[in-house]
């Protein structure tokens, strides 16, 4: 695979972007800047003209409160590309707001994170997407990798790292050592089925419709995986689907937590299942080692202490879950000779 990031064994400088292109949201970083956009994959759009409305945080504003002309749409469903099109829009429209000032209409290099079981035809869209939206070139590199270097782990060594990536659409287990997954996990169960979870239990029992943004406000402030002992009550409103009138009700964490066993569950069973099929040397650097959960899923209370019970192992949380992805992105492109082993072109 030749780089045109070096030549003679020498670097040679490129505008070099990593992104994260993920189900919730999309987070760009720019070598030698880190970090400089975390919006919400979302597009706002007029229904008859497909003109653009909105996008990222403007558009996740207009979910559920749109006019009949206009539709705010997620293009990623599952961690993955679902519209092609307006996925192109939205990474074009991310990548010009941070090139714009910075590289002088200079195509950049990109590296994107995509989930570690993506097919063929997937990798293709995400291809297409970032080459029509201005990258030179473009280069991927699976999630969880880029969570386990994002959080430090030493993945080019012969010992076995242990991430749980827990995004929107996707949950992803992976046994790391030598630069590559040894085995792997993935399963399309994430924060968005959680938050189906939690609209499905308050149309039945409580007879109220609620948006998607109330079901990811509940799951925030007071969903839990586990007993943690800290319950919480909150006040929810939504249309009262018998009167149609807005009502409001109050719910407590218990209820939420039972509501959501289904998904928490599936990840659960996703963990024990990757910890079957590891070889065991790699299992024993791994009771040594922990695990280390990262992306949004990690931050459901309790989530780390219920697979602490289930499967007896340490189990660590990043302090920043969200941003490992694209953290590790971004130290491949600050040490590409070290970490081009894990690039596919």
């Amino acid at each position: 695979m030749a780089f045109s990031w070096f030549r003679s064994g020498s670097f040679i400088p490129v505008n070099d972007i990593a992104v994260d292109l993920g189900t919730a949201n999309t987070l760009v970083y720019v070598k030698g800047e880190g970090i400089v956009l975390n919006e919400p994959s979302v597009v706002a759009m007029e229904k008859a003209t497909n003109q653009i409305k909105g996008i990222g945080l403007e558009a996740k504003r207009m979910l559920g409160r749109t006019p009949e002309g206009i539709t705010a749409v997620r293009p990623l469903k599952d961690g993955v590309i679902a519209d092609v099109d307006v996925t192109e829009i939205m990474l074009r429209y991310f990548l010009q707001t941070v090139t714009s000032k910075r590289f002088l209409k200079l195509k950049p290099t990109v590296v994107v994170g995509v989930p570690s079981g993506i097919t063929e035809l997937e990798r293709r869209a995400v291809r297409q997407s970032a080459a029509a939206a201005g990258a030179k070139e473009v280069y991927m590199v699976a999630e969880p990798m880029a969570a386990a270097i994002g959080v430090g782990l030493p993945v080019e060594t012969p010992t076995g790292n242990m991430v749980i990536d827990i995004g929107g659409g996707t949950t992803e287990i992976a046994v790391i050592a030598l630069s590559g997954i040894v085995c792997d996990t993935s399963i399309r169960v994430g924060g968005d089925e959680i938050d189906n979870a939690i609209v499905t239990f308050m149309r039945k029992n409580y007879n109220l419709m609620i948006g998607e943004a109330t079901a990811e406000a509940v799951k925030i402030q007071i969903g839990s995986a586990y007993s943690t002992g800290d319950e919480r009550e909150m006040d929810v409103k939504g249309r009262d689907l018998v009167s149609g009138i807005p009502k409001t009700v109050r719910v407590h964490s218990q209820e939420i937590r039972e509501c959501i066993q289904e998904p928490i569950q599936a990840i659960v069973e996703a963990v024990r299942r990757a910890l079957e099929i590891t070889p065991p040397e790699l299992a024993s650097d791994i009771v040594d080692r922990g695990i280390v959960m990262t992306g949004g899923g990690a931050l459901i209370r309790g989530l780390d202490s219920l697979i602490a019970r289930e499967t007896n192992l340490p189990i660590h949380v990043d302090e920043d879950p969200l941003t490992c992805v694209v953290r590790g992105a971004g130290r491949i492109l600050d040490d590409v000779i070290k970490y081009k082993g894990v690039l596919t072109s």
